[in-house]
C-alpha cells in the first residue's frame, strides 16, 4: 500500500506543481516555525493560533510543523502526496478564516492588516490537488524509490528499457 501511495510517473506537471508549491510555502512555514523572514517563530505563532484563533493545542503544533516540513518534502519529492494533502488541509482551514474578507487579496492595502481574501488559498489548493492526485512526478525521491523509475536519461532507465 505504501508503494501505491508513493508511486508516481516521470510527468512534468506534478514536478512543476510541487516545486512551485514547495518554494512558495517554505518561507511561510519558516516564518511561523523559525521566525525567519520577519515571522514570529514557533512560540509566537503557536500563541496566536491557540489564543487568538482558538485552535486546539495539538492542531496548532501540527500545523506549524506541517508548514515547515511539507514544503521541504515537496521540493525533494518525498512523500509528495502526504505533503500536498497536509498543505491542502492547511489551505482549506486558512481559506475558511478569510472568506469573510471576500475573494481578492488586499493588494492595495485598502483593508485592515490581516484582512485578505482567499484567492491565494485556492491556488495553493489547486497545486496541492495536482500532487495529491498524480504523485510527485519527475525528478522525485518517490519516483526513484517507489516507481521503479529513475530520472530521465539515466543509465538505469536505459538498461531497464533494453531488458
Amino acid at each position: 500500500m505504501l508503494r501505491r501511495l508513493l508511486s508516481t510517473t516521470n510527468d512534468s506537471g506534478p514536478l512543476i506543481a510541487r516545486l512551485v508549491l514547495g518554494f512558495v510555502m517554505f518561507p511561510h512555514g519558516a516564518q511561523h516555525a523559525l521566525g525567519w523572514f520577519g515571522g514570529y517563530g514557533f512560540g509566537g505563532t503557536f500563541g496566536w493560533m491557540t489564543e487568538t484563533l482558538g485552535f486546539p493545542t495539538p492542531l496548532a503544533a501540527l500545523a506549524i510543523v506541517t508548514e515547515l516540513i511539507a514544503p521541504i518534502a515537496l521540493v525533494l519529492g518525498i512523500g509528495g502526496r502526504y505533503a500536498a494533502l497536509g498543505i491542502g488541509g492547511l489551505m482549506l482551514g486558512a481559506a475558511s478564516t478569510h472568506v469573510q474578507h471576500g475573494f481578492f487579496m488586499n493588494w492595495f492595502g485598502a483593508m485592515p492588516t490581516g484582512a485578505e481574501g482567499y484567492e491565494y488559498h485556492l491556488l495553493a489548493l489547486a497545486l496541492s490537488a495536482v500532487v495529491a492526485i498524480k504523485g510527485s512526478g519527475a525528478y522525485s525521491v518517490d519516483g526513484r524509490l517507489f516507481s521503479g523509475e529513475v530520472a530521465v536519461g539515466s543509465a538505469a532507465t536505459s538498461i531497464a528499457r533494453a531488458a
